[in-house]
């Protein structure tokens, strides 16, 4: 398994040493570590969390490399999150393991709360994960369905202006989510569940009224609602129900002045119990690394503007809490 640890053309030792300023020589069976003794740890900790991954029968492409780098340097916020027993989503597609030490925690709370808030920038996972412990716990038998709701704000158009069914009708503002699915079930079961009821396409603008009962409830684009819809949806939760909801209030699309549903229900409910908040920044941004780069520049133009682009609240600090 070294020549999978260590990448082709040692390539993995490559970027491991010019991220953490430490020298990899790989001579046999070992690999030996030459260089400060900080870098030299997370160095350790980073080939010890491939090398696990690699028994598990798991790839270690490119992609886990940064993301082993991401774990292992940064702040540890959550000690009972020690990076040798992270937590894991696992669907029947397989394991999804967190990418960064807040997605992490964000794993840890969807596991025990029965709410959760997953805000931040875009590429941070939050929409992604929250699906794939939908996925779990459908899969698993814990709840009868997934509910997907979500705001249709971007393109300016109430729904009776697009055209087919319902479900036509909200197709492209819940693409996102339908990405998700499609990456942890084989298409025809996310299509028989669909049709079943399992999985459930919910326009926001009519859940009013309902009762959500043993079900997985997922409201993205979270920061597009207003005050009254939030709380709308939130108080539809019902016995054996979870929800999440996500979003970023750093890109508000409601009409300039509009308060968002969003960024009103964390300042209102910040410190009720049962309700967890997970902060994602720039630096969890685990798409593309010029994703991350993109993010960062337009926070830098927001604070030297001194104030949000697209929106009416402050960047999310790097945070995490219960």
């Amino acid at each position: 398994m070294l020549p999978l640890l260590l990448g082709e053309h040692d390539r993995h030792l490559a970027r491991i040493e010019q991220r953490l300023g430490v020298r990899l020589t790989a001579r046999g069976n070992r690999v030996t570590i030459f260089g400060p003794a900080e870098g030299a740890s997370l160095a350790e900790a980073v080939l010890k969390g491939l090398w696990k991954r690699l028994e598990r029968g798991e790839s270690t492409g490119a992609a886990e490399v940064e993301a082993a780098l991401r774990m292992a340097d940064g702040p540890a916020e959550d000690p009972r999150l020690p990076l040798a027993d992270l937590p894991a989503i696992r669907t029947r597609k397989g394991a999804i393991a967190a990418r960064s030490r807040t997605q992490a925690t964000y794993m840890d709370m969807l596991q025990r709360h029965e709410m959760v808030f997953g805000v931040g920038p875009a590429g941070t996972g939050k929409t992604y994960l929250a699906v794939a412990q939908g996925v779990a716990l459908l899969q698993a038998g814990r709840v009868d369905r997934i509910v997907l709701s979500r705001p249709a704000v971007e393109a300016g158009e109430r729904l009776g202006f697009l055209p087919g069914d319902m479900k036509e009708k909200v197709d492209p503002y819940l693409r996102p989510l339908y990405d998700a699915l499609h990456d942890m079930m084989p298409a025809e079961q996310v299509t028989r569940r669909l049709t079943s009821g399992e999985i459930e396409i919910a326009p926001l603008a009519f859940m009013r009224g309902r009762t959500l009962a043993h079900c997985y409830a997922i409201l993205d684009e979270a920061q597009n609602t207003t005050p009254a819809q939030m709380k709308m949806f939130l108080t539809r939760m019902g016995e054996g129900t979870r929800m999440v909801i996500t979003g970023d209030p750093s890109q508000v699309d409601l009409p300039s002045g509009q308060t968002s549903g969003l960024v009103e229900a964390l300042s209102v409910l910040d410190g009720v119990e049962g309700i967890g908040v997970t902060r994602f920044a720039e630096t969890d941004v685990v798409r593309h690394p010029l994703v991350g780069r993109i993010v960062q520049a337009y926070g830098r133009a927001e604070a030297a503007r001194g104030g949000a682009v697209g929106g009416n609240d402050a960047r999310p600090r790097r945070a995490t809490r219960e």
